[in-house]
């Protein structure tokens, strides 16, 4: 049903029970959430996130209760349960279509809703609602699992709080564990006033910190008169690792190895960028707009060595110059009045816009020897000029790069085939980007922006010794940009002591190839992470069926039919395996008196499809 490809950090929502008598209303909630507790453990960027929800039905009827999480579009869940006067209802995950044929066959009569839904363009809610009765108690319990991912130096857990009412025992802590040592570390939150900052406590050394937030009832107060909660909005927690000028960082457990790489304070190769911009009617008012507001930032921060121009397509391609000009203070100025200057005229030639920019480049004359050229493209809309059909497009398209250049494709709001655009971006060594029609729109682009605009490595290739590793995740990668990272794993089939690792590509201060390379001592590496009392056990092996899973799911995406299914079959293999709701499993929740509820991971689609509403049997 294809990935949720935009970029996430963990995150969830927090908002439990469903509240009866008005906000502020001074009798007791019939409903109560009398503890909810957030217990996240990230071990070498993976994530590991228990929410549990305790609540308690104070009327003298049987009352509905409700748990929604909302966690970030890349996590994936692990397990839920609730436990309704000491019964416990597990969620049990399946393939999809035998988790759809049990639910199905559970559910002959009226509706039941899905589990989970997206609300935002990082988050999906998962939602359950259970009957208790009169006096009784409910225990709700959700894990999520994610990789961490580096983007502008830093690695960033987003939790959002909203309980909607005062909880008795509220408490998030976040263990953070980092053999490489903790860089720097912060914390930041939305609804922060001086009384909730003495409920939070930071402890960090070396490589571990422990961050604990635990307001009283009075902290969590507006004011002292109404029972309304000040939580409700983002918790924030920040940081980086400490990284040596070597061929990055291995870690093992259990036989696994991760490798991270992140080469720091390297030369940034020159670009060559071709903007090719949307102009079309459905781009009228604030999208264009804000197009041109983040464009003219974006041509302030290209850099000098840099060399650019600018195809807009409607019904008619337009390219700015025949060739690229340098960014010189004097093209920079005239290029911002062209971007000032755009009028919008129906009509969507994506094809000929794309293949102009490839014959741009192609033609282009004295740009600097070693350089990276890239398309970056933005759309809003399907192509309805030109050629129409998209996989002739895709087809045209790959042909012209021909592997030469990369392709970013970003779609604007919700009437933009995704798809179509994230098979393009995926099948040239780029990547898709959907940017949300918000008051923010402008900054999501230059965010976009900042995130390739300092390539420092080219070709990279990651190598382990073949006779002594297995299950190898991805270890080729066209271009590495300042602030990311490479996360490499495997398994280690045979008894080593050392695992050698050699690390080649191409970067803009060396003639022929960077080499770097070395040795990782297994038994020490081992030692490393032997008792760590918040590290779940084998998260290395948990870690390397994530980014696998993540990476045969993307792969999919590209490749032809034959080789998606094969890789989709994979993908199901280590989803069931390691237990991970993903866009091929589902999880059946079994409530009390049969009714069947299903937890399906919704794919990144447009406005009105079933993935942006609750599903329904």
């Amino acid at each position: 049903k294809g990935r949720c490809p935009c970029r996430q950090v963990p995150q969830a929502v927090l908002s439990s029970a469903t509240l009866w008598g008005a906000p502020g209303s001074s009798r007791m909630h019939a409903v109560e959430i009398y503890s909810l507790h957030v217990d996240c453990k990230v071990t070498s960027r993976f994530a590991h996130t228990v929410i549990t929800s305790r609540i308690v039905n104070r009327a003298n009827e049987s009352r509905e209760a409700t748990f929604e999480v909302e966690l970030p579009k890349t996590a994936f869940i692990t397990n839920f349960s609730m436990s309704i006067d000491g019964e416990v209802y597990p969620g049990i995950i399946k393939e999809k279509a035998a988790a759809q044929n049990e639910y199905d066959s559970a559910v002959s009569q009226g509706q039941s809703a899905g589990l989970v839904k997206i609300t935002d363009r990082k988050l999906e809610q998962f939602h359950v609602s259970v009957s208790i009765a009169a006096a009784s108690k409910v225990t709700f319990q959700l894990s999520y699992e994610e990789l961490l991912k580096r983007q502008l130096g830093k690695y960033e857990l987003l939790i959002k709080v909203r309980p909607k009412q005062l909880v008795k025992h509220f408490q998030i802590d976040v263990h953070i564990f980092e053999p490489q040592g903790i860089h720097f570390l912060e914390t930041d939150s939305t609804f922060m006033t001086n009384e909730l900052t003495e409920a939070l406590t930071k402890v960090q050394n070396e490589t571990k910190a422990h961050i604990l937030f635990k307001p009283t009832l009075d902290q969590q107060k507006k004011n002292s008169e109404l029972d309304e909660t000040l939580l409700n909005g983002d918790f924030v927690v920040r940081y980086d690792v400490k990284r040596e000028a070597t061929a990055g960082d291995i870690q093992i457990v259990n036989g696994y190895f991760v490798h991270y790489f992140a080469p720091q304070e390297m030369p940034v190769f020159p670009k060559n960028v071709i903007f090719v911009i949307d102009r079309s009617g459905s781009m009228t008012g604030r999208k264009i707009e804000q197009t041109r507001d983040a464009l003219l930032k974006i041509l302030q921060d290209l850099r000098q060595e840099d060399h650019f121009s600018f195809i807009t397509f409607n019904n008619k391609v337009v390219e700015w110059k025949s060739s690229l000009l340098p960014a010189t203070e004097e093209n920079v100025a005239s290029a911002a009045a062209l971007v000032g200057a755009c009028s919008l005229i129906a009509g969507t030639d994506i094809s000929g816009a794309l293949l102009a920019a490839v014959g741009v480049l192609e033609k282009a004359e004295g740009l600097p020897e070693r350089s990276i050229s890239m398309i970056i493209l933005l759309t809003d809309g399907q192509p309805t000029s030109g050629e129409k059909n998209v996989e002739v497009i895709q087809e045209k398209v790959q042909e012209a790069i021909n592997g030469k250049y990369a392709l970013f494709c970003l779609g604007f709001g919700f009437d933009v085939s995704y798809k179509f655009l994230e098979k393009m971006a995926l099948s040239n060594g780029g990547i898709a980007r959907r940017i949300y029609e918000n008051a923010d729109a402008a900054l999501q682009l230059q965010g976009f922006y900042q995130e390739v605009a300092t390539p420092i490595l080219m070709q990279i290739e990651m190598q382990y010794p073949e006779n002594s590793v297995e299950g190898l995740t991805k270890n080729n990668f066209k271009l590495f940009f300042e602030g990311s990272e490479i996360i490499v794993s495997g398994k280690i089939s045979n008894e080593l002591d050392l695992l050698p690792v050699e690390i080649k590509a191409q970067s803009v201060s060396h003639t022929s190839n960077l080499t770097l390379k070395e040795e990782a001592n297994v038994k020490e590496k081992e030692q490393v992470f032997q008792n760590q009392k918040y590290i779940f056990g084998n998260f290395i092996e948990r870690l390397w069926a994530y980014l696998n899973i993540q990476q045969l799911l993307e792969e999919a995406i590209s490749a032809q039919e034959e080789d998606q299914k094969a890789l989709e079959a994979q993908a199901l293999d280590l989803s069931l395996r390691y237990s991970f709701v993903t866009p091929l499993t589902s999880m059946v929740v079994t409530k009390p008196q049969q009714q069947e509820e299903l937890a399906n991971k919704p794919t990144e689609a447009g406005k009105n499809s079933p993935s942006e509403t609750l599903c329904s049997s």
